[in-house]
């Protein structure tokens, strides 16, 4: 009896040992860009000893081990055998669970992406048969029909007859500038009155003092609106004092809302424009609306802007040149995507976003956009929530790695050729680094050419501008990563061209909910990715009110095919 006791308790001993292994707690990381270490469950059971289950249990293993363990006839096997094969039974069926648990994972994994140190590992993706164009049958219901009237009559009143002279500083980059003179234009028309040749204003971020025919070619744009609006290239020569319309206060327009109306002009600015024959409007950043002006009018801001506003012929001809290289960097003719990367020290502060980085760097930010906008930082103790809300929303600019996941899986291979039009990213080599090693043919104007071919283009900030524009709108693929006047210019114009190019406009605030979801496995997060941008790669969409004219011209400035 005494020996039985003591034969129960040592195999409740070990049936304890074996089978009450604590359960692990998987690491509740809310970002999929981290490391692929999965924590398993563990068997819960308590080891009891119960007489009655005790002798349920060892009548399973007395018919089990013979013939599993031994294999031999014999009943009578030692006690200590049987402990041995008990114990190597156990060990092996625990690692076949682990096994096919770790197999599971591994098939179904809660993380998008694995990371190893700055290299990103997604799983492959099939290419779909639309990769690089949009499907025809949805790109042939619309054509471009902004163009100037080849054998109309022109409808320009003689020049003795026009109301006066407007004169505009197109302020910020060139993409800003440009939008200026289209409504300059616009605006021109609407009131009957001369247009002196744009002034681009100094940027304070660029520091550049490019003039107009330092970037466009002017003959071509005052020909090619000779029936719409007349233009001059300079002041005229009557007028005396030419530094008082940059100064004087009773020469200049001020007063005027943003996004105003055709209206707005005729009763406000143009009896002052016929009283002092000359009237200067500033600021004058979008300074006229798009639903509430003539249809007429905003198909001319569209011939601007497609037709009229041409770059140099050396611009030109050197973001060809640049394109042609992208095409054959595999020694054969290959597309490539264009990807606009938002991603500098200027635009991660005014966002007032939180992203991935050390403490040190967090902290250095902080003090930058304290010295910036010091009306928005205020004393920062409101900034954690309100990255938290605009990150929800889809209103921060997506880091180079999430780029990254998104293209894979888009289905972009490995080999994709990307030319990248950006600025300094902030955190230089490191933060570019994931996107970089999953496409590693990632270049930029620098790389494409020598010190003396871009030479001639540094004298102003905005040619270089200016080629990174032309490089993208030639591409077989533009993906924007955040908003701004570049990419929609850049969007509108492809469409305008034709749907059929493809214009790639992430949904931001999907990927944010998607890259926070712990539990968010591989396929599902490419299934969502490939339903959801269907309908947002520059494919024909209905204008609504108050739409911005410059990334949809369809209903003003596109007809019926």
């Amino acid at each position: 009896m005494t020996a039985e006791l003591r034969e129960l308790r040592h195999s409740g001993s070990i049936g304890s040992r074996s089978s009450s292994s604590p359960r692990k707690q998987r690491d509740d990381d809310q970002s999929p860009l981290t490391s692929d270490e999965k924590s398993l469950d563990g068997d819960d059971e308590g080891g009891g000893s119960g007489r009655v289950r005790h002798a349920r249990d060892r009548s399973f293993w007395s018919h089990l081990l013979p013939v599993s363990a031994f294999g031999g006839d014999d009943s009578r096997v030692s006690t200590s055998s049987s402990k041995i094969s008990l114990f190597l039974l156990i060990v092996v069926v625990v690692g076949v669970v682990i096994s096919v648990f770790l197999l599971f994972n591994r098939l179904n994994a809660p993380y998008l992406c694995q990371k190893d140190g700055i290299v990103l590992h997604c799983p492959h993706v099939k290419e779909s048969p639309s990769l690089w164009e949009n499907p025809y049958s949805a790109t042939t219901s619309w054509k471009p029909c902004a163009e100037r009237r080849t054998h109309g009559v022109s409808d320009l009143p003689p020049e003795n007859e026009t109301n006066g002279y407007i004169f505009i500083h197109a302020e910020g980059g060139l993409n800003q500038q440009r939008i200026a003179i289209c409504n300059a234009v616009a605006v021109a028309k609407i009131m009957n009155a001369t247009l002196i040749l744009p002034v681009l204003k100094q940027d304070q971020i660029w520091k550049d003092q490019t003039k107009f025919e330092d970037i466009f070619d002017v003959d071509h744009f005052i020909d090619y609106l000779k029936d719409d609006i007349r233009i001059v290239r300079d002041i005229p020569e009557w007028f005396i004092d030419r530094s008082e319309l940059f100064t004087s206060i009773r020469r200049t327009v001020k007063n005027i809302p943003k996004y105003a109306s055709a209206q707005f002009y005729i009763d406000n600015v143009l009896p002052r424009i016929k009283e002092k024959k000359i009237m200067a409007l500033k600021p004058f950043v979008d300074r006229l609306g798009y639903d509430n002006v003539p249809r007429e009018i905003n198909r001319l801001r569209c011939r601007v802007n497609y037709h009229a506003m041409k770059f140099l012929p050396e611009i030109e001809q050197m973001a060809d040149l640049l394109a042609s290289r992208m095409r054959n960097r595999t020694q054969t003719s290959n597309p490539y995507m264009a990807l606009h990367l938002r991603f500098e020290k200027g635009m991660v502060g005014l966002s007032f976003c939180d992203f991935v980085g050390t403490r040190e760097e967090k902290l250095k930010m902080a003090e930058y956009r304290k010295k910036e906008w010091p009306r928005r930082y205020k004393n920062g103790s409101h900034l954690w929530q309100l990255a938290l809300q605009k990150r929800k929303e889809g209103r921060c600019p997506l880091e180079p790695g999430e780029v990254a996941v998104i293209l894979r899986a888009m289905g972009y291979p490995k080999e994709t050729q990307i030319y990248v039009a950006s600025g300094q990213v902030y955190g230089g080599l490191n933060r570019m680094a994931p996107l970089r090693n999953m496409f590693p043919n990632l270049v930029t104007k620098e790389e494409l050419t020598t010190e003396e071919e871009l030479e001639g283009f540094k004298k102003h900030v905005t040619s270089l501008a200016a080629l990174d524009f032309l490089v993208c709108l030639k591409s077989d693929v533009f993906v924007m990563t955040h908003g701004g006047n570049f990419a929609k210019l850049i969007i509108g114009f492809r469409r305008y061209m034709g749907h059929r190019l493809k214009s790639i406009k992430p949904d931001k605030g999907l990927m944010s909910k998607s890259f926070g979801d712990p539990y968010m496995g591989w396929a599902a997060f490419v299934e969502d990715v490939v339903i959801t941008h269907q309908t947002r790669t520059g494919l024909p969409e209905e204008t609504f009110p108050n739409y911005d004219l410059w990334e949809n011209p369809l209903t003003p400035c596109m007809c019926r095919a």
